[in-house]
C-alpha cells in the first residue's frame, strides 16, 4: 500500500500527465514527502482510519488541548466548521478530538485525499477541479443523511496571509444549506497557528504575478510536516441551531457570521 505521485497524476489529469518531465515528477515527490507518507502507509496498515490518525499525530509529536466539545450532546447531529490554518493536520487534530466525544467522524477533503487509502473510510470526497464523481457524490449524501458527526473547513483552501494577517478566505455558504437540509446543528470550530513565511510569500507572488493556480498547494505536505514537535489549541464553540439558521437570513450571512464566531473563539478565554 503506497502512494506514487506520478499514478496519482496520471489517474487526475492522463493528458497532462504525460507532457510532465521527470525531474519534475521527482521534485514533486520529494516536496510532498512521497518516501515519508509512504512509509506511515506501511508501518500502520493494520490500524483502522482513526487509529491510523492517531498514530500519525504520535509519530509526528504533534499535541493539542481542545476546550468546548464537553459541551455538547453526545447525541446531537453537528457539522463542526472549522478555520483552516494549515492546510491537513488541523484536520486530522479535529477529526481525531471529534471522534474520542462521537466514536466516529466524517470529513469533507479534496478528493485527491482518498489516494491514501487507510484514510478513505473517513473521508468525504469532493472533486474541486472538474465534474464530481457519482460515487463520491453519492458518499456524500449518505454521510449527511447519516448520525454521524462531520467535519469541513468553508473556506475550501487553507489561510492565506494578507496584509499582515493569517486568515480563510470567506467562507462558502454550502455547509449553512447542508446543514438546514440534514437538519445539523452547526459548531464552530478555531485553531491557532500559522504556517512558514515561504508558503504566504508563494502565494503572494503567486497572485501578484496573476498566476491562477494554486501552486503554493504543492508545499502543503512539507508544511504538515514542519509542524512536528508542536502543541496546539482548539477551541469549540456554541452549536448555532438549524432552526434559528432556518428561520431568518440568508446562506451568505449565515457563513460569514458563523466565520466571526469562530474567528472570536481565539480571544473567548474558553
Amino acid at each position: 500500500m503506497e502512494v506514487s505521485v506520478a499514478e496519482v497524476l496520471r489517474k487526475k489529469n492522463p493528458a497532462a500527465a504525460r507532457w510532465i518531465p521527470g525531474f519534475a515528477v521527482r521534485y514533486l515527490a520529494r516536496i510532498v514527502h512521497e518516501e515519508e507518507v509512504n512509509s506511515y502507509l506501511r508501518d500502520f496498515a493494520d490500524l483502522d482510519a482513526i487509529h491510523f490518525v492517531k498514530a500519525c499525530l504520535e509519530r509526528m509529536r504533534i499535541g493539542y488541548r481542545a476546550e468546548g466539545m464537553e459541551k455538547l450532546d453526545p447525541q446531537g447531529r453537528y457539522i463542526f466548521t472549522s478555520n483552516h490554518p494549515f492546510g491537513g493536520v488541523d484536520g486530522l487534530m479535529l477529526a481525531d478530538e471529534v471522534s474520542k466525544h462521537f466514536g466516529d467522524v466524517r470529513v469533507v477533503v479534496n478528493d485527491i485525499l482518498m489516494n491514501l487509502t487507510p484514510l478513505a473510510p473517513l473521508f468525504i470526497p469532493v472533486n474541486k477541479h472538474g465534474r464530481q464523481n457519482p460515487a463520491y457524490l453519492r458518499m456524500f449524501n449518505e454521510a449527511f443523511d447519516s448520525q454521524l458527526p462531520i467535519v469541513t473547513f468553508p473556506a475550501g483552501l487553507c489561510s492565506r496571509r494578507t496584509n499582515g494577517t493569517v486568515a480563510d478566505a470567506p467562507w462558502k455558504s454550502n455547509f449553512v444549506k447542508r446543514a438546514v437540509a440534514s437538519r445539523r446543528d452547526i459548531v464552530p470550530v478555531h485553531f491557532d497557528g500559522e504556517l512558514s513565511n515561504f508558503f504566504y510569500r508563494l502565494s503572494n507572488i503567486r497572485k501578484r504575478l496573476g498566476i491562477k493556480a494554486n501552486i503554493e498547494m504543492l508545499y502543503l505536505a512539507d508544511e504538515m510536516f514542519k509542524q512536528g514537535g508542536r502543541h496546539f489549541d482548539i477551541r469549540i464553540g456554541d452549536p448555532v441551531p438549524w432552526q434559528e439558521i432556518r428561520a431568518e437570513g440568508t446562506p451568505a450571512r449565515w457563513a460569514e457570521r458563523i466565520r466571526t464566531n469562530a474567528y472570536n473563539l481565539k480571544n473567548s478565554g474558553r
